[in-house]
């Protein structure tokens, strides 16, 4: 069995007592704090904003979360490749009230994991291949990579790292 790698994540928080129009503080978060001591399905799609993430993959996930805590998942997570300033309004905008977003700025994760591809031909640069995993206190148990990995891809399949899959897959255990 595998397990996650380290990384950390520069995350923004929402801080009451700063006011103003950008009330957030940098928060750093490590692979630990997420996946530690805890049961975790996490996502991971190409960008914020872009169609399917956009239209399927997020809201779908948002749309299962209780039935995911249900089945004893403490945490759904979404990975992107974007900032976090991207990734905390992509999230207003889906009214993503249950998911955490967590921004992979540099890529650093997603290039750990071995899911790093170049999406140059979209201008989009480096970005996280399609993938789900469900993790226990840090340990890989099972994982959905998208079919066709690699930089450029001239499609974008969605399969298998949909919250139907996953959800499938954690009641038939």
């Amino acid at each position: 069995m595998t397990t996650v790698p380290q990384a950390t994540f520069q995350t923004r928080v929402r801080n009451g007592a700063l006011g103003g129009p950008n009330p957030f503080e940098w928060k750093e978060l490590t692979s630990d704090d997420i996946f530690k001591g805890k049961r975790v399905v996490l996502f991971a799609l190409p960008g914020a904003f872009t169609p399917t993430c956009s239209t399927s993959h997020l809201p779908r996930y948002e749309e299962l979360y209780d039935e995911f805590g249900r089945l004893g998942i403490d945490d759904v997570v979404c990975l992107s490749v974007n900032d976090a300033f991207v990734m905390y309004q992509w999230g207003k905008g889906q009214n993503a009230e249950k998911v955490f977003l967590l921004p992979d700025g540099n890529g650093g994760f997603t290039r750990k994991m071995g899911m790093l591809v170049d999406k140059a031909d979209l201008g989009f640069g480096m970005r996280s291949w399609r993938y789900s995993m469900y993790v226990v206190d840090g340990r890989i148990e099972k994982m959905f990579a998208e079919d066709g990995f690699m930089d450029n891809c001239p499609d974008d399949p969605f399969a298998v790292s949909d919250a139907d899959t996953m959800l499938g897959y954690l009641k038939s255990r």
